[in-house]
């Protein structure tokens, strides 16, 4: 019985170090990035999605720790009936970590930022109640303090071209309380 064991371990070790990537061979020493995303947003306090492209640089002085910087454009009217604003812009700035395991790193992310909410596109109604109704405050045009937490997956398809994906929750600092948003993106770019 410890016979077969130990052949299925010694069998289960010489597969992994056939298939396991080298390491090394795939640092090109590169520790810049920039790229370009689709990101979309499900609102949890409006009921819709939205839709936007984005660029991000990024900058990793360890291959575990990358600080990042990310401007996505929300580019139509929100929500779809009744829209309350004509366009976003978002900024996040922050960290992710994770490790390098051949040529997929998965990663964890904490970035703070805004999100802008343009005026809306048309007048607006409002009802005269106190507090006014969140999309009321916002038709105006206002800047929220968001915060994205969350993690991905960032794999290489060259040594230096990468593909991401990632996702997380979106907190977004309302008048009075925080809303909670999922967010989802996924791009590509370049590593220098």
């Amino acid at each position: 019985m410890c016979r077969i064991r130990d052949l299925a371990g010694v069998a289960v070790v010489g597969v992994l170090g056939v298939y396991a990537p080298p390491v090394a061979a795939q640092s090109t020493g590169a520790r810049f990035e920039v790229g370009a995303q689709l990101v979309t947003v499900a609102s949890g306090e409006f009921d819709g999605a939205d839709v936007g492209v984005g660029g991000r640089v990024s900058w990793r002085p360890t291959p575990l720790i990358g600080a990042e910087a990310e401007i996505s454009f929300y580019p139509s009217d929100f929500p779809d009936r009744g829209p309350f604003s004509r366009s976003r812009v978002e900024g996040l700035f922050g960290l992710t970590a994770g490790p390098v395991l051949g040529r997929i790193r998965p990663f964890v992310k904490l970035r703070p930022g805004f999100l802008t909410f343009h005026e809306a596109s048309e007048p607006f109604i409002c009802i005269l109640i106190f507090p006014p109704p969140l999309a009321c405050i916002l038709a105006s045009g206002r800047t929220s303090f968001a915060l994205d937490a969350g993690g991905g997956l960032e794999i290489q398809t060259t040594p230096r071209t990468f593909v991401r994906v990632d996702g997380g929750d979106r907190l977004l600092r309302y008048p009075g309380f925080f809303g909670h948003d999922v967010r989802l993106a996924a791009g590509g770019g370049l590593r220098f």
